[in-house]
């Protein structure tokens, strides 16, 4: 594998070679274990926080087995997923206006994606979804990647994947200023649980190996995201309208502190592989199963 082209490619410093020596090649070679005696696609699911790196290790592992295995891989984030703007609009004016804001559960099209995993297991081409950041709308399908299936791994990463939902006592008091005032009824949050807690866990089920890369806190996803806005804002996309500014980072981080920080506690114990990082992002400890 080139990882020198992978840097360059991931504009990622020339440090990452030696953590993807150390703890990623070690976990890839760990999921080829297991893919051997498992059906085909082996379905490897990644959580982490925003900010985290979880693109960046499914695009690693990617390459890795394609370029050392030779083995067909299909990346998916459940990003890609996301509603349209005018979708949200409607569930903000139907339920809540919190839902104009892209996602948590209830702003993903969970039978899209579910239709994606199943075509994947079957034989013939499947357009993958793909979601434009800096637009907030999904990408035209004329523009989606095609793949042939069914491939050997189909690495599936998102910031609330695997996460299971909350009990009623939880939901009762709010988390952070964005839910005190603008939720304080409780009415979004709710409607993001029951959604968390039906077709989602139908998508999470379906993962053979889970991966996890883990924050140290929720305090440091606001340090995290504006790294990665200002990534994107210098990508020279065509149109960056929806990059976000610091301040409204700020805001927008707030609608994922629930879930982030209960998927800190629940979902490492269902994990294969728990990279647990420090404040710069560096792996610190790994947890195996």
């Amino acid at each position: 594998m080139d990882i020198t082209g992978f840097l360059k490619a991931h504009r990622l410093p020339e440090t990452y070679a030696d953590t993807a020596q150390k703890w990623f090649i070690p976990l890839a070679e760990q999921i080829t274990s297991h893919y051997k005696s498992a059906k085909r696609p082996f379905i490897v699911g990644i959580n982490g926080c925003q900010g985290s790196g979880k693109s960046t290790l499914a695009s690693f592992l990617a390459a890795y087995f394609s370029s050392t295995q030779a083995l067909s891989v299909v990346t998916l984030s459940l990003d890609d997923f996301y509603l349209s703007k005018s979708d949200r609009n409607s569930l903000a004016v139907k339920v809540h206006p919190l839902l104009a804001t892209r996602g948590v559960p209830g702003t993903h099209n969970t039978e899209l994606a579910l239709a994606t995993l199943a075509r994947l297991k079957d034989y013939g081409t499947v357009s993958l979804p793909r979601f434009s950041k800096a637009t907030d709308d999904p990408y035209p399908v004329i523009d989606w990647p095609v793949t042939n299936s069914p491939p050997d791994i189909i690495l599936l990463e998102g910031w609330c994947l695997g996460v299971p939902p909350q009990s009623d006592t939880e939901l009762k008091h709010p988390v952070n200023k964005l839910e005190a005032e603008e939720d304080p009824l409780g009415i979004w949050r709710r409607f993001v649980n029951t959604q968390l807690a039906g077709e989602y866990q139908t998508l999470f089920d379906q993962v053979n190996f889970w991966c996890m890369l883990k924050g140290p806190s929720f305090d440091h996803v606001y340090q995290w995201r504006c790294e990665q806005e200002h990534k994107l804002a210098a990508s020279g996309v065509i149109d960056n309208s929806g990059v976000m500014s610091d301040e409204q980072i700020a805001r927008f981080i707030q609608h994922y502190q629930r879930l982030t920080e209960h998927g800190f506690q629940t979902v490492p114990p269902k994990c294969e592989c728990v990279f647990e990082l420090d404040e710069n992002r560096q792996i610190k400890n790994q947890h195996k199963a």
